[in-house]
């Protein structure tokens, strides 16, 4: 039975607190076996990460918290030459800090941080050895429930547990790797995971004033699927949860109005359409 951690995005109101405790907790501690002291700088076993999205009145900003993904196909053991990376008994993925010698003697940098797909691997100039979290191995031994990010955290966005018990199960369903396309089986998955947007306000030039309850369409110009919503009472629309990377025909409809197709667009980021016109029929 192993532990897992189910990250709800949707919660997390950006405070850095699961940043800060982790730093708390690391730096300039030793919690051998486990983990020696993290520096100062440059290290963020847990990291939040912020991204600012859309543009002008549609801006918004995401908050993805990451950390190691404690694989159960884990690349950084499958390429450490020294055998110091391994699996404790209730899944942790933990670099031994004494027999990890950075990869030194081979002249690069650690093959561990070359392999992690997720990034999270950090190189200690001043010990030579490679480091990561470790899910607070230590304070688990220790008789803690849960590392210091998830017990720090304000809105329960960062939820740990152990994999069979029911209210994990039942956070489990639903949540997805951050990055699916690497099949590492992490034990950090994600729940409402940013997805993109396409915004914009729908106006009557003629009447000079917004339109609402115009019906915006977008469809995937690949598997047809629809996604739909209505303009509200300013004339915005946001049609939310598309695919990132996608294709889509974008119409707005209307009753008295003539029917408009803004084009197909991608989503290799959020799209803003700020001032979209409609015009009356004739």
């Amino acid at each position: 039975m192993g532990k897992v951690m189910v990250i709800d995005v949707a919660e997390c109101i950006g405070c850095y607190l699961c940043q800060l405790a982790c730093k708390d907790e690391h730096v300039g501690n030793d919690w051998s076996p486990y983990a020696k002291p993290q520096p100062e700088v440059g290290h963020f076993w847990m990291k939040l990460n912020d991204m600012e999205r859309g543009g002008g009145s549609f801006t918004r900003v995401s908050y993805v918290p990451t950390l190691c993904a404690h694989c159960e196909n884990a690349p950084c053991m499958n390429v450490c030459p020294v055998n110091a990376i391994y699996r404790s008994d209730d899944g942790a993925v933990i670099i031994d800090p004494e027999k990890c010698n950075g990869c030194a003697e081979y002249g690069y940098e650690p093959l561990c941080q070359r392999a992690c797909p997720y990034g999270a691997i950090y190189f200690n100039e001043e010990l030579k050895i490679a480091q990561k979290c470790t899910f607070c191995e230590h304070l688990l031994k220790s008789g803690w429930k849960q590392p210091r990010c998830a017990d720090v955290c304000p809105t329960d966005a960062i939820k740990f547990g152990d994999e069979d018990d029911p209210e994990m199960r039942k956070l489990m369903e639903g949540a997805e790797p951050l990055h699916p396309e690497v099949d590492v089986k992490p034990r950090v998955l994600y729940r409402n995971l940013p997805r993109p947007y396409i915004a914009g306000t729908i106006i009557d030039p003629a009447a000079r004033e917004v339109v609402e309850g115009a019906s915006v369409t977008a469809i995937d110009v690949v598997s047809r699927k629809e996604y739909r919503t209505l303009t509200d009472e300013f004339g915005d629309f946001w049609l939310r949860g598309l695919e990132w990377n996608h294709k889509y025909l974008v119409k707005v409809e209307k009753d008295g109005y003539s029917p408009k197709v803004l084009g197909v667009l991608s989503t290799e980021k959020d799209v803003v359409l700020e001032r979209v016109e409609l015009y009356r029929k004739a």
